[in-house]
């Protein structure tokens, strides 16, 4: 399933096995949170060729739904999309719902935001969904706790999240008997900032046998010295032989740094968020020091709608393999945000998409 195939301090370089193919780490997964890459056709994700792709599973479970989801054949056939797809177990998206959920031992209770109609996700309920979404990877319902919190609530906490995993993990393999090309489930470590409790829940989890192991409850306010604190001591908690993925993160020298700490897997909706409100992601002169701690020479992050770019009538990107940021300038892109027109997103996010790939490539080359 995952092979390891260098090694340069902690940084690691591998592959990674799934029923859909082959993903070379450490990698990034661009988000298709309902099923769509905000913006872009199918022709542009194929030419940005991602190895793998993230969706939602409380999104995609009240729209188009799970019945629907299953008789359209899955993700994969409604969105012509051939490589694999990681699932979020949802359980973010619940918990940020704090004023419309409540939680029990069972699961959450939580009213829809988009009718407000009463629903309830339970660990088995997450893992039956992610399969008829025909999820390749799937992640175990986690409860997100928002910070900061109390030293009691973090402890009941972890202990719930390791309990949710075990049922997770017991009804996914129970369903794995009766696939030929199983899934993988990937375990959630939580803990906030307490560096005991992430230790506890990496073992507690490590225990059950996961096939990879998610870093979560991080980007999430916290400085970044914290986030690389908490990468210190639990990386090293986790199996050397599966992989290893942090959640929502990141900036770009925030990737670099937690490649250095061990760590296999990224996804983030900042390529892709910032590029709808004109924020590009551009290479300096400068490559990547593997050397220097929390580098951010090597890239700039430039708001194109400013006036500055007005008359620049240099590419958007001029060594892209899109033609279109090859041929556009970043004067009409400009002007393409200023009259409000939807090509200024769509050859932003190609742009960011691009860039957060390419950044994924130099980064293996540097291992």
């Amino acid at each position: 399933m995952f092979k390891l195939k260098k090694q340069q301090n902690k940084a690691r370089r591998g592959e990674l096995k799934t029923r859909r193919g082959k993903i070379q780490t450490p990698f990034f997964m661009p988000i298709a949170t309902k099923g769509a890459i905000k913006t872009l056709s199918y022709e542009d994700i194929q030419l940005l060729d991602p190895e793998i792709i993230l969706s939602n599973t409380y999104h995609l479970m009240l729209r188009p739904g799970e019945e629907e989801i299953k008789k359209l054949g899955g993700l994969h056939e409604l969105m012509n999309w051939e490589k694999p797809i990681l699932t979020d177990s949802g359980g973010f998206q619940v918990f940020s719902l704090s004023s419309i959920r409540k939680m029990s031992e069972d699961g959450v209770e939580f009213r829809s935001h988009i009718d407000g109609r009463k629903m309830k996700m339970t660990p088995e309920d997450s893992i039956r969904i992610q399969t008829a979404i025909g999820s390749d990877i799937m992640m175990v319902l986690d409860e997100c706790v928002e910070l900061p919190a109390t030293r009691d609530y973090l402890e009941r906490s972890v202990d719930l999240t390791t309990r949710w995993a075990k049922r997770c993990w017991d009804y996914y393999n129970k369903a794995k008997k009766k696939s030929d090309k199983p899934a993988l489930m990937f375990g959630i470590v939580q803990g906030g900032l307490e560096e005991d409790l992430r230790k506890k829940s990496a073992k507690d989890l490590s225990k059950i046998g996961f096939d990879g192991y998610a870093i979560g409850g991080l980007s999430v306010g916290e400085s970044e010295q914290e986030m690389y604190s908490v990468l210190d001591y639990v990386v090293d908690k986790l199996p050397e032989d599966k992989p290893r993925y942090l959640m929502g993160v990141g900036y770009p020298h925030e990737i670099v740094e937690a490649v250095k700490h061990g760590v296999d897997m990224f996804d983030c909706v900042i390529p892709t968020r910032e590029a709808r409100h004109g924020r590009l992601y551009l290479w300096t002169d400068k490559k990547i020091d593997f050397e220097k701690e929390n580098d951010t020479d090597f890239y700039q992050a430039v708001n194109c709608k400013a006036e500055k770019y007005k008359f620049d009538l240099t590419p958007i990107n001029k060594d892209s393999k899109n033609p279109l940021l090859r041929k556009y300038t970043k004067a009409y892109l400009r002007h393409l945000f200023t009259i409000g027109e939807p090509l200024a997103q769509r050859l932003a996010t190609l742009n960011n998409l691009e860039f957060y790939l390419e950044l994924m490539k130099k980064i293996r080359e540097g291992i």
